[in-house]
């Protein structure tokens, strides 16, 4: 299991039996931002209750966006911040995502690389229509600029694929961040 990630330093850790024990309010308080922006998840999987593991909870959560309706899918994609984006630069990230994007050295950027991401982003959102998704705590800033280049071939279907397999990354060392064995 990963250490705590620095935006996680303030929320005690908890044991899967005590997160299955919580009423839906106070899980959806504490899972629902696994998944960025979207509660709904969190909310859906609440009733499956009770968790063995964190790893069950983080499948039976996935389980939940896959039979989900495109729509959701790719409001859930949407729901992500731009890579070293607008609310990176004005500071309005989820607690979660300045961490994860500072931790893959995102936040020490020259100016030439932040308008090179910025290029990115605007090349990628012209293509697939939502913003391009990457698990930034398993990768650094030259990692993702080639990801950029090797994502952007990618047709509109296998990228919601993709996207969808970087957000699970995401919510899974979210979830790991939240808990303790």
């Amino acid at each position: 299991m990963s250490e705590p990630s620095p935006q996680q330093a303030s929320v005690p850790r908890r044991s899967i039996a005590e997160i299955s024990a919580m009423s839906c309010e106070d899980f959806v308080r504490l899972v629902g931002s696994v998944f960025e922006h979207s509660p709904w998840i969190a909310e859906a999987v609440w009733s499956g209750r009770p968790f063995v593991s964190v790893e069950q909870l983080h499948a039976a959560m996935c389980t939940i966006v896959r039979s989900a309706c495109e729509e959701k899918q790719l409001a859930l994609i949407r729901a992500h911040p731009d890579l070293v984006g607008r609310a990176a630069l004005a500071g309005t990230l989820t607690r979660e995502s300045a961490s994860e994007q500072a931790g893959a050295g995102l936040g020490d950027l020259t100016l030439e690389e932040v308008a090179l991401f910025q290029s990115n982003n605007a090349a990628y959102k012209e293509k697939f229509g939502f913003p391009f998704v990457i698990c930034a705590r398993l990768n650094k800033k030259e990692a993702i600029l080639d990801g950029f280049k090797v994502r952007l071939q990618n047709s509109s279907e296998q990228e919601v694929k993709a996207a969808l397999e970087e957000i699970f990354k995401i919510a899974e060392l979210r979830l790991q961040d939240l808990t303790h064995v």
